[in-house]
């Protein structure tokens, strides 16, 4: 395909990602008190029964501004929509790279696609998990003998956003194991970045985690590092098969192939007889027997 093509490609499966997408968020609009309810349930309410509750803390939640409402009403569908449509753009992101892989490399495609899903809303789930911790520990910072009024909209925002960080956050593994199936990197190589790959998500954990508290943190941190070790023992148990089927898939790109630099003998020359009568375009030989090798 030439690159208009590829560009045209590219923007079929993108139209179609978004048409799902706007298709789920309008039908999550129409539902959009049940889900903002469920998302403002880990929130502690200012009650007569729960005032001393909480750290002897709670929130007054209120809506401040006339459009408010409707903001953070597009904000809850328009997540929503992102999340249930996940299956569907993942496939889109699929057929558009499927075309240009062998058949094998399709096949570790599709079980990649059929796996990215589950992850994704593994994430999700996590996230859903944290957020009475993470509201617990942010309202837990309010001074004494005060009562913080909280609009929804700043508390959605933070939930929307862990949602699919989390998301996101849980298919980073399936992309390494992705790279190694590829050829990009080895197991070893991972296995050797382990280091790092611990001190990188631990801090990508505390970034993407609105609280400061170590429990939010472990908890988005913990799955992502044992899911970083199981991406890497696959990935080597993919180099041992690579190994068996290839003898020199063990070879450095660096490395210089051994040279067979033996001398073995050679055979003697055959030789042939002038013929007694030669044709015009023929030499004519000195004299009649006389031996000439191939070559002349």
């Amino acid at each position: 395909m030439a690159l208009a093509d590829h560009l045209r490609e590219l923007r079929n499966r993108v139209v179609k990602s978004v048409l799902a997408i706007v298709v789920i968020t309008i039908i999550a609009a129409v539902y959009h008190k049940q889900l903002e309810d469920f998302l403002l349930k880990p929130l502690p309410r200012c009650t007569a029964e729960t005032a001393g509750q909480y750290h002897g803390k709670c929130a007054q939640v209120s809506n401040i501004g006339l459009t408010a409402g409707f903001t953070w009403m597009l904000k809850v569908s328009l997540t929503a929509g992102v999340v249930a449509t996940v299956p569907i753009w993942l496939y889109q992101v699929w057929a558009f790279v499927a075309p240009g892989l062998h058949k094998h490399e399709k096949k570790y495609s599709i079980i990649f696609m059929a796996a990215g899903a589950p992850l994704f809303l593994a994430g999700v789930g996590c996230a859903i998990l944290v957020l009475p911790t993470t509201v617990d520990v942010l309202i837990s910072f309010t001074p004494n003998n005060t009562t913080p009024i909280l609009p929804p909209e700043d508390y959605l925002d933070i939930a929307t956003r862990m949602v699919l960080v989390f998301g996101l956050a849980f298919e980073f593994p399936l992309l390494l194991v992705m790279l190694n199936v590829v050829g990009m990197v080895t197991g070893k190589r991972l296995l050797g970045w382990w280091r790092g790959m611990v001190m990188a998500i631990t801090v990508f954990a505390a970034f993407a985690t609105p609280s400061a508290d170590p429990v939010s943190m472990l908890t988005l941190a913990a799955p992502i590092w044992a899911l970083y070790f199981i991406a890497v023992a696959i990935a080597l148990f993919n180099d041992r098969r690579k190994a068996r089927r290839n003898p020199d898939a063990g070879l450095s790109d660096e490395e210089a192939s051994a040279l067979d630099l033996s001398v073995q003998p050679v055979a003697g020359v055959e030789t042939v007889r002038a013929s007694s009568a030669p044709t015009a375009s023929a030499p004519v030989p000195a004299a009649r027997g006389e031996q000439i090798d191939d070559i002349t």
